[in-house]
């Protein structure tokens, strides 16, 4: 279960292996558990991580409110769950700022990106393709349930769980939904942090990640509902709660990475 791929392409730095570590079904809660220690040691930096989120959430439902688009309202927050990964990175670098023994400050969490932005952003189009590839899916799924006009809502809303077309629609929507989520979950989930940590392509990146889900695919599968469920929790506050849930998840998913993914110099393994 290894990849071998060089620290940096552009220099004569010593090529690594990317080594999966098998984990148990104990891990995931023990990630929650040091991503709330995390949050507990940066509390104003992190919530201030969050509330900024949060901030951004309010804007795009008061626009798509104020824009009379509140038919999009459902499948963007279902979306989240394609960009959320990404929005994590900031809170990946105050755990490492607090791995480093340093007061971690709004410069870790708002520059985290910028020493690997390229490939990042690389990560940035791949998740963006699965949550347009949402979008999509979602408008046919409603056109194919409602038509194509769309009813007010208060009717929209009202028919989600009283009749048969909308049951329907969320059974469907759910399903269809989870796979994608789950596909993006696992390109992701560990190439993010890898990337951040490590001087790799995006494409290395997610083959570590995939390898991860793979190799330990029920404490990963644990580890997404438990981030499917915080999120959705977060949601249901109207978003305050995603000023706390955020950051906390974002700091269990580094100490995620640090416990599935070993990076070993391959001069040192030969040793």
């Amino acid at each position: 279960m290894n990849a071998t791929t060089r620290s940096n392409p552009h220099s004569a730095a010593p090529s690594v292996k990317i080594i999966i570590n098998p984990v148990g079904m104990d891990r995931p809660k023990a990630w929650l558990a040091a991503g709330i220690e995390d949050f507990r040691r940066a509390t104003a930096v992190s919530l201030a991580y969050g509330m900024f989120w949060v901030g951004i959430s309010i804007a795009v439902t008061v626009g798509a409110l104020m824009l009379d688009l509140w038919h999009w309202l459902l499948p963007l927050i279902a979306g989240f769950m394609f960009i959320g990964p990404l929005v994590a990175v900031g809170s990946y670098g105050i755990s490492r700022a607090l791995e480093a023994n340093r007061a971690p400050h709004l410069g870790d969490a708002f520059s985290a990106w910028k020493p690997h932005a390229g490939q990042l952003a690389m990560m940035g189009v791949m998740m963006m393709i699965f949550f347009l590839a949402w979008i999509r899916l979602a408008t046919l799924l409603f056109a194919l349930f409602y038509g194509f006009e769309a009813p007010s809502a208060a009717a929209l809303y009202a028919s989600l769980l009283t009749t048969p077309q909308g049951l329907g629609l969320i059974a469907v929507g759910t399903a269809v939904g989870a796979v994608l989520a789950f596909g993006a979950f696992s390109i992701s989930v560990v190439a993010i942090p890898t990337l951040m940590d490590q001087d790799l392509t995006f494409m290395e990146g997610i083959e570590a990640s995939v390898r991860a889900v793979a190799r330990n695919f029920r404490p990963m599968l644990l580890w997404a509902a438990i981030l499917t469920g915080c999120v959705l929790v977060g949601v249901l506050t109207f978003y305050i709660g995603l000023a706390l849930i955020l950051p906390v998840l974002g700091h269990a998913s580094w100490h995620a990475y640090e416990d599935l993914v070993r990076c070993e110099p391959l001069d040192k393994l030969a040793t």
